[in-house]
């Protein structure tokens, strides 16, 4: 019982961060399962899997409700995402494990010197106002741009989107390997590569992420590698936790959420590189 109790109360906490910063609560998860109750890497994955899809669950209908995600973009990037998810969940188990991350750990730390110098000089984004997510009218349907404007949103036009495409399979890739949802990358995609603003950034990727994680989630079940006992109390943990941030995400400043996002990139990539090193 203490172990179930501690296990939802360790989703709550991923649930509430994955909510709020677009992680899906993986990034959480998996340390917590391997590290601070023995479970085997590749199980803690699975069980994470499962806990992304809960978490984009129970964020999605409040970011849609508030008109906050960009839904286009969404289900454009998450085409690509979801062909990464099944290649990474496919090779899930040829490459070795410190490989992998030492990989995600310099990943990690790129994103997080990003976002810094990002955020360097930068002011407040102004909130969002409640209304519809409509296209740039500034750009013509026959223009080359079209696609990027018909996915844009007011105050700002998305860029890069060949870019964002490339990088959404390696978000579904890394997704399946790690079972961290895809959002460590496709937060920073949006935001610092296609000109979204960052709390659109982390509201799409709640969206994306369960799609993502189920894509990679089928096959670590039909290998076993998902345990009932341990997924069902720390879900419902996440269930919890992500209920609460999504509903008071929007009450955050833009700065502050760049500062907890970077604080959980510092943290992933000094455990990620323990784990390569042998340490953890």
């Amino acid at each position: 019982m203490e172990v179930t109790l501690v296990l939802a109360a360790g989703g709550v906490a991923a649930g509430l961060f994955g909510a709020l910063l677009g992680l899906g609560g993986g990034i959480l998860i998996v340390p917590l399962l391997t590290l601070g109750f023995g479970l085997p890497v590749r199980e803690a994955v699975g069980v994470s899997l499962v806990c992304v899809i809960v978490t984009s669950g129970a964020a999605a209908g409040v970011y849609l409700q508030r008109h906050v995600a960009n839904l286009r973009l969404g289900m454009v990037l998450e085409l690509f995402t979801a062909i990464g998810a099944l290649a990474g969940g496919l090779g899930a188990f040829l490459l070795p494990e410190p490989v992998l991350a030492g990989l995600f750990a310099l990943l990690l730390a790129y994103s997080a010197a990003s976002m810094l110098r990002r955020g360097v000089g930068d002011s407040a984004e102004a909130p969002l106002a409640d209304g519809a997510l409509i296209a740039d009218p500034g750009i013509p349907a026959s223009s080359p741009s079209a696609w990027g404007g018909t996915l844009s949103g007011p105050g700002y036009r998305v860029r890069g989107l060949g870019a964002g495409m490339a990088g959404s399979v390696g978000a579904g890739v890394i997704s399946a390997l790690l079972g961290v949802g895809g959002g460590i990358v496709k937060v920073p995609l949006m935001h610092l590569v296609m000109g979204v603003p960052l709390r659109v950034a982390t509201a799409t990727s709640n969206l994306m992420i369960g799609v993502t994680a189920s894509a990679s989630a089928i096959i670590y079940l039909l290998r076993g590698g998902i345990d009932p006992l341990v997924a069902g109390p720390t879900a419902l943990g996440v269930f919890v936790g992500a209920s609460v941030g999504s509903r008071t995400a929007h009450r955050v400043d833009a700065r502050v959420l760049r500062a907890l996002f970077v604080l959980v990139l510092l943290y992933s990539a000094v455990e990620m590189a323990r784990r390569a090193l042998g340490a953890g």
